[in-house]
């Protein structure tokens, strides 16, 4: 069944073109565009330190190794991205729409991946999956295996950067999930399709944007990172900038780099918005909405359990094994680390309170984009993704540069540090806001509109309880990747203001694992909490 054929698609595009004809009211457009100008910061930063650029960095970047480094990258993102819909896709789909075993445990445990830094990620896959790690050294007694094959490289990268990154494409495909008007699903199965021929052809084109906007996280997420591919020594556009900053410390050389990475992630949100097509989803009726019929797995209640389970025993029990074991062989080493609660009060306080200003700061874009036409919209939602692909040392030399010429007075303060996670993260939030936003028919908002509600009151009244799982799924990864965010936090944070990454990366980098698990089981443990009553609140 091809969703861009049918009635429903026909009448909801109609309304969507009705929708777009309207100008933007005040509300909408005045915010949409003081977000956006702050979230260009970091662009302006690169523009100014490549403006000065020498003859000789120009053409360092138009040598062929760049393109070879191009090529890497590009490669990884497709690899990671593509497996991440592959595992994430299904495993929602599971835990929201059909009678699985234990999927309300499966349903936290799935997103928790995210929580985990790359660095440390990486690390601890090596620890395990290394020619000499755990999983050898279990084997060399039975089995006499000395030395495993490496994993250094392509595919260490790709497989520990994808565990870490499908939560991306699992939290925006669930939280549109529970949005979906299942008349459509109910009309295939009273044709007589089965529920995995309606899920194929039905559920799944619906859940195109969320899957766009989930792997669009991904790509950008991979593109800024440099703990995992530094780690496991495949080399990047990313790592090379670093090295630019660490090793020559030639900033407008960096700078440079920058750039050309920002070129690239708008060619990757070009290609995201161009395969989103004309199609909307919004419900045909007044938007109440209706629980969707379960569906009942049978024989392949356990090949799903067991797929689920092999997934998580990769993504958690695997690497944090790895940590409980380094807990319990240095536990003697562990008495220092008192301060520990003072690190989660401050890690939990700035990340609650980089969701809420982030999630608040995307809806004047989610509303732009979905509901009003035209090229600024799109200039400012391409704006809007773009930083999420800088590294987060860019975005905080940027605040760094902003802070100390024009902004002494909150220089080094928590409001900057909020302001640096905002921008780095709202794309974390646009995605999943955005794909809710699709669901819910303009024909809903007209209504208010027509009894007399203003703009501001149908935002308020309508538009808000109507989207909230986009809402919630968006407010749980900010504050998740703001729980593991190490550079933003290192170079704005307030002086002596410490968090859970800040502590992670400084036993780390001296060598002492014991002291390192502490912090970062307390990450997970600290992340699941309030991961599980945004995940669960949803089904209630």
């Amino acid at each position: 069944m091809n969703a861009a054929n049918t009635p429903f698609s026909y009448f909801s595009s109609r309304l969507g073109r009705d929708a777009r004809r309207s100008d933007p009211p005040v509300v909408v457009w005045v915010p949409a565009v003081l977000v956006t100008a702050l979230l260009l910061l970091p662009i302006a930063y690169l523009i100014l330190r490549a403006a000065g650029t020498s003859a000789e960095v120009l053409e360092a970047l138009l040598r062929p190794r760049t393109l070879q480094i191009l090529y890497r990258t590009a490669a990884l993102i497709a690899a990671v991205g593509g497996c991440s819909v592959l595992l994430a896709v299904p495993i929602a789909w599971l835990t929201v729409r059909t009678d699985l075993p234990l999927r309300r445990v499966i349903t936290v445990l799935a997103a928790l991946p995210l929580v985990v830094p790359s660095y440390v990620g990486a690390h601890l896959f090596l620890s395990a999956l290394g020619p000499r790690g755990a999983l050898q050294q279990m084997l060399e007694l039975p089995f006499g295996i000395e030395r495993l094959p490496s994993i250094y490289g392509f595919p260490g990268a790709a497989l520990s950067l994808t565990m870490m990154s499908y939560p991306y494409v699992y939290l925006a495909v669930r939280g549109t999930l529970w949005r979906l008007d299942p008349s459509m699903e109910e009309a295939a199965h009273i044709l007589g399709k089965s529920a995995a021929k309606t899920a194929l052809l039905v559920t799944l084109p619906m859940l195109r944007p969320a899957i766009g906007a989930g792997f669009l996280l991904v790509a950008l997420y991979v593109l800024s990172d440099f703990g995992a591919v530094a780690m496991f020594r495949y080399e990047t556009f990313t790592w090379a900038i670093y090295l630019q900053y660490q090793a020559v410390f030639d900033r407008t050389g960096a700078a440079a780099l920058s750039l050309v990475l920002v070129v690239f992630a708008l060619l990757l949100l070009w290609t995201e918005m161009a395969s989103r097509g004309s199609v909307r989803y919004a419900r045909i009726g007044p938007g109440v909405s209706r629980v969707s019929r379960v569906v009942l797995l049978g024989n392949w209640r356990w090949p799903a359990l067991l797929f689920c389970a092999v997934v998580l025993a990769l993504a958690l029990a695997l690497p944090f094994g790895v940590l409980a074991y380094w807990i319990v062989l240095g536990a003697p080493a562990l008495g220092g680390l008192g301060g520990l609660w003072k690190l989660i009060a401050n890690s939990m306080y700035v990340s609650l309170i980089a969701a809420v200003a982030t999630v608040v700061a995307s809806l004047p874009i989610g509303l732009l984009a979905v509901r009003f036409g035209g090229r600024l919209s799109r200039w400012i939602e391409q704006a809007a993704y773009v930083s999420f692909a800088l590294p987060g040392l860019v975005i905080a030399l940027a605040l760094v540069f902003f802070g100390a010429q024009y902004a002494p007075i909150i220089y080094q303060t928590l409001p900057l540090l909020i302001l640096a996670y905002m921008i780095h993260f709202l794309p974390a939030a646009l995605g999943p806001v955005r794909a809710s936003m699709l669901n819910v028919s303009p024909t809903v908002e007209e209504a208010a509109k027509s009894l007399g509600r203003g703009p501001f009151g149908v935002l308020l009244d309508v538009t808000l309880p109507l989207i909230r799982p986009g809402l919630l799924s968006g407010a749980s990864m900010v504050f998740l990747l703001t729980m593991k965010e190490l550079p933003v936090t290192l170079l704005l944070a307030p002086l002596e203001f410490k968090t859970l990454a800040t502590s992670v990366w400084t036993f780390s980098t001296s060598g002492h694992f014991a002291e390192t698990a502490v912090p970062a089981l307390a990450l997970l443990t600290v992340s699941s909490i309030p991961m599980a009553f945004l995940l669960l609140s949803e089904s209630e």
